[in-house]
């Protein structure tokens, strides 16, 4: 089954080019991963600073990868002092039955 959520941040004010910089570099390697099948990455049009990232693995293998690879920790600890929450607030989505 695959693993859907989606993840949100608020970039601090004056923070937004290097929030946007480490998120696009995060974003390439994430996507490059064999399980991952989505990481779309958005802000909301009333706010820029407001991240919504929808991201989407093959099953719960392919998200535990993900977890575990080596660049997440270090963007982590790049963006935590660059965003308003202690850290991103993930939501995980159940599809809809039919």
């Amino acid at each position: 089954m695959r693993k859907t959520l989606l993840a949100e941040f608020t970039a601090r004010p004056g923070s937004e080019e290097r929030v946007a910089e480490l998120v696009r570099e995060y974003s390439a390697r994430v996507r490059a991963e064999p399980g991952n099948l989505v990481f779309d990455v958005y802000t909301k049009e009333s706010s820029a600073l407001a991240y919504r990232i929808f991201e989407v693995y093959a099953d719960e293998d392919a998200f535990q990868a993900h977890l575990a690879a080596p660049y997440g920790p270090p963007f982590n600890a790049a963006l935590q002092p660059l965003i308003e929450e202690k850290e991103s607030v993930l939501t995980f989505l159940r599809p809809l039955g039919r």
